[in-house]
């Protein structure tokens, strides 16, 4: 198995930027696609953005569509998602997971396996 530890969350101004890292360990990082989700205070938790193993093939939510980058470097054993253009409703607890479905980019909660404690993102008005 892995286990994943988020960090880079903070307070931030809308408009502004911040780039979340997501660090695993245990099981070979390769082995897994991976996936960015948050939950607002009073929502479900909702998928972002998701990336095969090799990075190569991502896909996004609507709402985050080019302002969110996710990549990941294998060699680093992490998953990044870089933030940009940040409004207020962006708040919310970020979580990173992984998929041992590693050759496809999934959306489901379901389809990822392990997950991370989670990260708070605040985006200030």
């Amino acid at each position: 198995q892995v286990q994943l530890v988020e960090s880079g969350g903070g307070l931030v101004q809308a408009g502004g930027s911040l780039r979340l890292s997501c660090a695993a360990s245990g099981r070979t990082f390769s082995s897994y696609a991976m996936g960015w989700f948050r939950q607002a205070p009073g929502r479900e938790r909702e998928f972002i953005a998701a990336v095969t193993w090799s990075g190569k093939s991502t896909t996004y939510a609507d709402s985050v569509k080019g302002r969110f980058t996710i990549s990941r470097d294998n060699a680093k054993n992490t998953v990044y998602l870089q933030m940009n253009s940040l409004k207020p409703e962006d708040t919310a607890v970020y979580y990173c997971a992984a998929s041992i479905d590693r050759w496809r980019v999934v959306s489901s909660e379901r389809s990822h396996d392990y997950w991370g404690q989670g990260t708070q993102v605040t985006v200030s008005s």
